[in-house]
């Protein structure tokens, strides 16, 4: 079962609120805590609260704060944007969100409402909220003013375009569809949409759709004169009171609203005897327009009546007043509390109610993370218990730029390596906010350990050699000092390459770490965070041709890193052919190693050789390889050699602009983790969490 649904729209005033207080109200009777978040509203803070927040909140009583309840206005929205901060926009929400779901059995979400400008950007914004928060999404339309053909168009282009974003339709409601195009448009959309989309087809309704005389006097910034307990009155229609009594007495309907100038006291009588009488439909309210009042008389007639429909006055004519109130769209609030229950009814009328319970009950994830949900999890998975990491190029610019993010969002205790005069240097040259107190700054050489790792260092590597003299030597390189802080247990983990080499970063691991036991290979990982998914890409910094046996063992190990980090490993043993089509020692390998992992590992879905094109494009992987549990939905892919890994690796994250994340070495008893030369601060950043969710393991 899914623990959230995401609401949406693709114009304004479609009417979703109707899903979402119907589908809360279905909920409360089959969970104990249900959660509400509408991630952007409409409303900035000075203008108040969101008054749909506050109705939902308060009808169902439900424990969410308002300022849980909601991440970014529109305005605040829109200002990320234009500032390239959307990627931060989206972590905000998903750090919002995940506050929710951990509090709450299961949380509505509710798209924003389409009342700005840039209505492309703002589903662009919707749709990656979803996808973000991996929830399925509920897609009301509107078919106000608009053709079958219109509707039915608009209905087949939303939902395509969702599902091209691999964001799964659970239902599509149709609302205000007149009563003459429901049949036509629900077997339209009924042959035309996939059969795992729920139609839900709403006529037009009235009462939903009318305003109160309370909305109507905010809208209009009217004076209240008389009738202020009955601003609750709907208004279904009005009409302008221009006319001689007779024929104005013809146009009173049920919950008319009369506008008439001040100065008609003939209409204005006339109106409130007719509200009075059996005779005639009730009057929700009168306006008074162009400035003028009635004259005392007529004052003092009404200020001596029992009953009294609310009577406003407003500054502009009759003819502007007619159309303004025409024009004003009726919200559901808190204080209309029958609009609420007519809302809850209509939605379990119209709504197939038990088969949209049953999706939701049996809906299946698809298992895809995407890149901000990825980096949410892993920094909330280090927060969980820190650890640990020494930094030995303590001097380097990107390094300390890292270090300072880290501390301030208190993911790691650090310890950097390197003279404390010259680090404390760079920090203030660069104007970092990194307080000396929370890190460690060790120099080697001066270090009270450091005799006991030279002695500990010629211990292990006597045998190969190492004599006390080249021990001490050693022991002066950071990246030694830093290993042996790790072997020793005075940190748990280790990242270090922004300025050594790969061999000089990892050559003191192999020494003196070891491998784990049952591995015979270390090799390492990238975590590609592609635009819409991540994957799992190996080995790509390690092993320059690797058998057969070792291709396997990689392939085990980065299913278990996949497992480890979130991401359901579908392994792919990457060839240049895929499945019989191809002859050749190399392919031959790549073969054989896929066997190896079916016989060591035969709970791991795995498919080779195959194409990379196959492994990753449903279509491509379906037609070459059909019924295959991996083609073209491979989660890990697993390269045959280095001088492909890597080079693979490089193209995508150039070309789509994909994000790094490592490598992270498998294998090692603790780990040490190597960066590129040409790092960047956030793949440091990001390394060095990688790294200590792998020292939790150690624990």
């Amino acid at each position: 079962m899914i623990k959230t649904v995401f609401i949406t729209s693709t114009e304004p005033y479609s009417g979703k609120s109707i899903v979402s207080l119907g589908l809360i109200n279905m909920l409360v009777g089959k969970a104990q805590k249900i959660g509400y978040f509408k991630p952007i509203v409409s409303r900035s803070a000075e203008e108040g609260k969101s008054d749909h927040i506050k109705t939902v909140l308060s009808y169902f009583d439900l424990p969410v704060s308002y300022e849980d309840a909601h991440a970014f206005t529109w305005q605040e929205a829109m200002h990320q944007s234009e500032n390239e901060s959307q990627g931060e926009m989206i972590d905000t929400i998903i750090r919002k969100y995940k506050k929710l779901e951990d509090k709450y059995d299961f949380t509505v979400i509710e798209g924003s409402d389409y009342q700005g400008e840039g209505t492309a950007f703002e589903f662009e914004v919707n749709a990656s909220i979803a996808k973000n928060l991996g929830a399925p999404v509920i897609v009301v339309i509107s078919g106000e003013n608009k053709t079958t053909a219109q509707i039915t168009n608009a209905a087949i282009t939303i939902v395509r375009n969702f599902e091209s974003r691999e964001i799964q339709v659970l239902a599509l409601v149709a609302n205000k569809i007149s009563e003459q195009q429901v049949d036509d448009v629900r077997e339209l959309l009924s042959v035309q949409l996939p059969e795992t989309v729920i139609v839900t087809i709403i006529p037009a309704m009235r009462g939903l759709q009318a305003p109160t005389m309370k909305e109507i006097c905010e809208s209009l910034d009217a004076k209240l004169l008389f009738g202020a307990e009955r601003l609750s009155n709907q208004v279904d229609n009005f009409v302008t009171g221009a006319m001689q009594v007779p024929n104005f007495l013809n146009f009173i309907k049920e919950n008319v609203l009369i506008i008439t100038p001040g100065d008609r006291g003939d209409i204005i009588i006339a109106a409130l005897q007719a509200n009075l009488s059996t005779s005639y439909p009730q009057i929700a309210g009168i306006i008074l327009t162009a400035d003028t009042m009635p004259e005392e008389p007529i004052i003092r007639l009404i200020e001596g009546l029992q009953t009294v429909v609310p009577i406003l006055a407003v500054k502009t004519g009759t003819f502007q007043t007619t159309t303004e109130v025409g024009n004003i769209r009726s919200k559901i609030t808190a204080d209309n509390t029958k609009k609420i229950q007519l809302a809850i009814d209509v939605f379990n009328k119209y709504v197939d109610v038990a088969k949209l319970d049953e999706r939701i009950v049996t809906y299946k994830h698809s298992g895809g993370i995407t890149p901000r949900m990825f980096q949410y999890q892993i920094t909330n998975w280090a927060k969980s218990s820190k650890k640990h990491i020494v930094l030995p190029e303590g001097n380097d610019e990107r390094i300390l730029k890292a270090a300072a993010r880290l501390i301030s969002q208190d993911i790691v205790t650090l310890t950097l390596l390197g003279n404390p005069e010259d680090i404390m240097a760079n920090i203030k040259r660069l104007g970092l906010n990194l307080d000396a107190g929370k890190i460690n700054i060790v120099n080697p050489a001066a270090s009270g350990d450091y005799q006991d790792y030279v002695n500990t260092l010629y211990e292990l590597r006597k045998t190969k050699n190492v004599n006390m003299e080249m021990a001490t030597d050693m022991m002066t390189d950071v990246s030694y000092f830093g290993t042996m802080m790790v072997f020793k247990g005075h940190a748990d983990g280790m990242v270090s390459g922004a300025v050594h080499t790969t061999q000089h970063t990892i050559r003191p691991a192999l020494q003196f770490v070891k491998t784990k036991p049952g591995i015979s290979v270390v090799s390492s990982v990238f975590f590609m965070c592609l635009p819409d998914r991540v994957s799992v890409f190996g080995d790509c910094a390690v092993n320059p041709n690797p058998t057969a046996e070792q291709l396997a063992e990689i392939a085990i190990s980065s299913a278990e890193s996949s497992k480890r980090f979130g991401i359901e490993p579908r392994i792919a043993m990457l060839s240049y052919s895929s499945g019989t089509s191809g002859e050749g020692e190399d392919v031959e390998k790549v073969r054989r190693a896929t066997e190896i992992v079916k016989t060591k590992r035969p709970d791991l879905k795995v498919e080779g050789p195959i194409q990379y094109d196959a492994a990753v494009d449903p279509i491509v992987g379906k037609s070459k390889l059909p019924g295959s549990e991996v083609a073209g939905q491979a989660s890990v892919l697993i390269f045959p050699d280095l001088n492909t890994g890597n080079n693979t690796y490089k193209a995508v994250q150039r070309e789509t602009g994909a994000l790094a994340i490592g490598p992270m070495l498998q294998g090692l008893n603790k780990p040490v983790n190597d960066l590129s030369r040409g790092c960047t601060v956030d793949d440091i950043f990001n390394t060095v969490i990688i790294t200590a969710i792998q020292a939790q393991e150690v624990e």
